[in-house]
Formats: structure tokens, C-alpha cells, sequence
């Protein structure tokens, strides 16, 4: 095991080249090809530092707010969706030095001078561009700025630079006159020309490069709103990671001034003029991160200061008690949309039978008018931001439809996929606002816009387009519907009149009321359900006298039905739909319909 003498937080490639070495001189017979793409282990190092012996608390968070003081080189932790797969990367993994052989895993370039012509071992890696969670609401984050460590960095960038670390004079001169004079880089996207300049050790680039360590006065010029990230795979080319999944990478974050290649005024992002999509995601804007371990995270992963650890009945009835009292205050007082509202945040995608998604419960509130929409609207998104870990409310206006982006759709002129507003990770929630819908023309825009909405409410799939063909992607997405009248562009699953009795004075919650909705709404929307042959015998003879009342009842009437039974169970904490719950169901459906008449 790599020894005390390296610190796995502040120097991790130093541990990762002992482990090594250790694994070279404990071979008789060494054959670098035989480590290709596998551990020796130097993962196990990280494991047993992180998990065994505590240290993942010690690990600062790579966003927006940390970037700046975060040593490069170090040890990092960054959480965020996968936006785009760049497929593999080849890189001189491993090289001799002399009689010695060395590698240059997990990192951008070798700690020594490889030489002109060293023996080398051509390795692969899998490239993954990545950004934080879209709608990601600031109650899901709020303890991620903070770690010893990061003190400690805030504490040497004061001490040598004042309160905020500047940015290296040399660096902005370079921006500012395009030199390139020290840095060996240009805007240029020809191969052959990055081969000679850059001192990279991917494949394009492996002549060679002197070790460089980063003064700590030489930040990145990353964008401060949204970070994203260069991620960098190793050992699972074969991995199970997916576009929009939500995952936390911990790796070595690197910047390297000389491997930033600076763009002229007419090299825009997207400007289509090399077919490397690396070359558009220089290290001065996206910084990299060579993952070490990487885990897939769940909607409870976001879950902050919980007390609540498992679902008993007779605790849930009281925090749906709270959560349902606090939606009626801020509705008005209307108990039926509270209700609506409650199953509605508590649905989800748990099967898909063909083209049909079982489980969504897409909820239309109608009838809002200018006065409703002022006093209600703000209220209700607000509680949504407070209580689900990513929400967004997007203004449906024909502006809107006729100029958004709605869809990701592939850029192969620079091989990267460009991104949507609806490219979501799953378990978001989407308010779409239609009270300041007014007549207009859709264009061909708009009317591509629309059916790629309607599809995401009935199929919870998002239509993703390549220029010779579509994909399919699946979603689950919540759908929140305001209209001044019934939506006839989105089609909800269950449309309610709005019908507020007054305006009242809302009380403000407590955090730890707030803390038990968010593991009461995350926790129970992934609880099974079950029907016992006595309640489905109850269920067949309900529907079947419902049909003989009202022939305009169809099948997606009775699942709509089956829906809201199994989340009003979930609901109370329980698996089994009971009497009373079903009892609740019909009732609330019967006051439903007789807004709509």
C-alpha cells in the first residue's frame, strides 16, 4: 500500500505512480501491456482513504464556487449529468525512463521528460463531458462549500494573493494579444499542428513534455454561472454510464497553462471548422477530471439533514398531514388541488408497456386568471423549488416556441451533441406556465416544439435528433400545467379547475419541516405496490359499473384511476392498496369532474 508520505488529497498522482512502481518491481517478468486499461492498484489506495478511513468528507466539491481556490492536481469531487458522450481517447499511458518504466495514468502530461522516442504503451480512456444538474434548486447544495481542505486552499491563495486568488498577468496578456509564445498553443485545429505544440500525451500529442506544476496565482477562466467538466474514464470503456444520468466523479482535477489553446475572435465555440470536439473545450474554460471512482447517485443522494431514516406509517401521516395543510394554505385554501398537487409530486415512471409510461401523473390546473396567476403562481413555485431537489418554470409563450430549443440534437461538423431544454435528468419537475399564452402563428419551429411536447406528456420520451434519424430517449419528467383554460397543447392526465375560496396568510415553514417533504416526497415515490385479489375483484366491479354510468370512459381513464390508487397508498407510507384508499380515490375524482362540468 502507498505509504503515508503521499498525500492522497493534495498530491494523488504521487500515489498513484509509487502504486506503480510498487506493482513493476513486484513483477520478475514486467509486461506494461498486461496493465493496459486495468488497476494495479492505485484505486484501491483511494478506496481505502475515502471510505475506510474517512476521507471523503475531506474532499472539496468542484462547482462554481470552489473552482477558484481549488489547487490543481488535487483531489476532487464533482457531481453533475452526463450531457455528452465524446467516445475514447488514446494516450501514452506508460513509457520507460531509462531502465524504468513509468505511467502517465490520470493524468494530462508526464511528471518527466519522455524523450524523443521512449518506449511507450498507447492506452485508451472514455471521454465524458458532463455539467451540473440542470434546475439543480440551491437547497440540494448548500453543504457542499465547504471542506478543511478547502479552507486550507482559501487560506494559501490569502496569504499569497490577498482575499481572491487573481489570475496570472501573463495568462490575460496572452488572451488579450493572442501570444503564445510560452504556452505552445494556438487556435488552429490542425492535427498535425497541435502535435507539435501542445505537449499532451494523448496520441495526437505524445512527443514528450517536461513536467509543469501550476503556480497557484494561475487559475482557469472557467464560467462562473454553470460549471461543467471534462471527464476522463478509466478501466470501464464498457461502462454502464448513460447520457443524463446523475453521477459524482472523484479524480484529480487538472490545469495545465501550457495545454490551454487559445482561440482568436473568429474561432467561436461552435463554429463548425474541426471535427475534434476536444478543440472546443479548451482547459482555460472546461476543466478536467481524471476519475478515480465514480458512482451513480438517486434523488435521496441529494437529500440534506434528513432525520427521517425509514418509512413508518404513523410518522408519514403526519408529515403528509403538514406538507397537504401547507399546499392548501398556498392554494387558497382549494383541498382538492392540494390533494391533486400531492399525488402529482409523488408520481413517477416505474414501468413502460410499449409506448405507454406507467406511473406519470401529468397535472393540468386550469382557470387561473391574471389575479389567481399573481397571487398563487409565485407561491406555488416557490414551494416546489423548496422541496424537490431540481424544478424548473418555463413561460410557454408562441416567443418561446417559435425560437427555443427544445430538443438535444447532434453537431457532427464538431462531433458534440447540443444540448436542450429538455435534455433532464429524471426525477425533475417541470411547471410550464401558459397563462401568458396569446394567439399568435407557430412556425416551423414552433409546431416541431409543440409535438415534441406532447410527446414528453404522453410517452415521457424526448425525441433527440440526428441529422439521418431521430432516437427515442425516455424521460421522467413531472408535468405541471397553468391555463387560463383547459391546455390544448399539452394534454395532461388529470385537469382540474382551479378553484381558490381566498387569499390567506401563509405561514413560512420550518427547515425541519421542509427537510421532512423532501424525504417524505423522495422516498415514497419508490416505495412498491401491491393489490390483493380482494381489492381487485373490488376494483373490476367499480370500473365496470363506472363504464355502464359513462360510455365515454376509456382504458386510459381506468389507468389513470389505477395511478392515483397506488400513489394515494404510497401517499400514507403503505404497499397495499386498501378500501379506504381506493374510497379516497373515487371521491376525489367525483369532486374533479364536478368542477369540470
Amino acid at each position: 500500500m502507498v505509504g503515508p508520505a503521499f498525500d492522497c488529497l493534495l498530491n494523488p498522482l504521487g500515489a498513484v505512480r509509487l502504486s506503480f512502481e510498487r506493482a513493476v518491481s513486484a513483477s520478475d517478468r514486467f509486461d506494461p501491456a498486461s496493465l493496459s486499461n486495468k488497476d494495479w492498484g492505485a484505486v484501491d489506495v483511494f478506496q481505502k482513504f475515502l471510505f475506510d478511513e474517512g476521507g471523503l468528507s475531506q474532499v472539496p466539491f468542484l462547482d462554481t464556487e470552489n473552482q477558484r481556490w481549488i489547487q490543481p492536481n488535487s483531489l476532487v469531487r464533482f457531481r453533475g449529468m452526463v450531457q455528452d458522450m465524446l467516445g475514447s481517447e488514446f494516450y501514452v499511458g506508460a513509457f520507460k525512463d531509462g531502465p524504468t518504466w513509468r505511467t502517465n495514468k490520470f493524468a494530462d502530461v508526464s511528471s518527466v521528460d519522455m524523450g524523443p522516442g521512449p518506449e511507450m504503451q498507447i492506452w485508451e480512456r472514455s471521454l465524458l463531458y458532463c455539467v451540473q444538474v440542470p434546475g439543480q434548486n440551491s437547497w440540494s447544495v448548500q453543504s457542499y462549500s465547504s471542506s478543511p481542505l478547502l479552507d486550507r486552499y482559501k487560506a494559501m491563495s490569502s496569504t499569497q494573493h490577498g482575499e481572491k486568488r487573481p489570475r496570472h498577468p501573463n495568462v490575460e496578456d496572452m488572451e488579450s494579444n493572442g501570444s503564445n509564445s510560452e504556452l505552445g498553443g494556438t487556435s488552429s485545429c490542425s492535427k498535425k499542428k497541435r502535435e507539435e505544440e501542445l505537449p499532451s500525451l494523448v496520441l495526437q500529442a505524445s512527443h514528450g513534455s517536461h513536467g509543469h506544476v501550476a503556480d497557484i496565482s494561475m487559475v482557469p477562466d472557467f464560467n462562473t454561472k454553470s460549471l461543467s467538466c471534462l471527464v476522463k474514464i478509466y478501466d470501464s470503456l464498457e461502462s454502464d454510464l448513460k447520457l443524463n444520468d446523475v453521477v459524482e466523479f472523484i479524480g484529480v482535477f487538472t490545469f495545465d497553462p501550457e495545454l490551454v489553446v487559445h482561440k482568436t475572435d473568429s474561432d467561436e465555440l461552435m463554429d463548425g471548422l474541426c471535427d475534434d470536439a476536444l478543440a472546443h473545450l479548451p482547459p482555460s474554460k472546461v476543466p478536467r477530471l481524471h476519475c478515480l471512482i465514480h458512482r451513480k447517485l438517486a434523488l435521496q443522494d441529494f437529500l440534506i439533514g434528513s432525520h427521517v431514516t425509514e418509512p413508518k406509517p404513523s410518522l408519514i401521516r403526519g408529515i403528509r398531514e403538514t406538507l397537504l395543510r401547507h399546499l392548501t394554505s398556498i392554494l387558497g385554501n382549494d383541498g382538492v388541488a392540494a390533494q391533486c398537487m400531492v399525488l402529482h409530486l409523488l408520481s413517477r415512471v416505474h414501468a413502460r408497456v410499449d409506448s405507454v409510461a406507467v406511473g406519470k401523473l401529468s397535472l393540468n390546473l386550469c382557470g387561473l386568471n391574471a389575479e389567481s396567476v399573481a397571487i398563487f403562481v409565485s407561491r406555488l413555485n416557490l414551494v416546489i423549488q423548496s422541496i424537490l431537489p431540481f424544478s424548473q418554470c418555463i413561460p410557454l409563450t408562441v416567443e418561446y416556441l417559435n425560437t427555443t430549443t427544445l430538443a438535444p440534437r447532434k453537431d457532427y461538423q464538431s462531433n458534440r451533441l447540443i444540448t436542450g431544454a429538455l435534455q433532464l435528468v429524471r426525477g425533475s419537475h417541470l411547471t410550464f406556465d401558459e397563462t401568458r399564452l396569446i394567439s399568435g402563428t407557430l412556425n416551423s419551429v414552433g409546431v416541431a416544439n409543440v409535438r415534441l411536447l406532447k410527446n414528453l406528456m404522453e410517452c415521457q420520451q424526448v425525441e433527440y435528433e440526428f441529422d439521418y434519424y431521430k432516437m427515442e430517449m425516455p424521460a421522467d419528467v413531472q408535468l405541471l400545467i397553468l391555463s387560463e383554460g383547459k391546455s390544448s397543447i399539452l394534454p395532461a392526465d388529470l385537469v382540474l379547475p382551479f378553484r381558490p375560496v381566498g387569499v390567506t396568510y401563509v405561514k413560512s415553514p420550518t427547515e425541519e419541516d421542509l427537510q421532512a417533504w423532501r424525504w417524505y416526497l423522495v422516498t415514497l415515490r419508490s416505495l412498491s405496490h401491491v393489490i390483493e385479489p380482494e381489492m381487485q375483484k373490488v376494483l373490476e366491479d367499480d370500473m365496470v359499473a363506472a363504464r355502464q354510468g359513462d360510455r365515454t370512459l376509456g382504458a386510459a381513464d381506468f389507468s389513470r384511476w389505477m395511478t392515483m390508487a397506488r400513489l394515494m397508498t404510497a401517499s400514507f407510507g403503505e404497499t397495499n392498496l386498501s378500501l379506504e384508499h381506493w374510497q379516497m380515490v373515487k371521491e376525489l375524482e367525483r369532486l374533479r369532474k364536478e368542477r369540470l362540468k
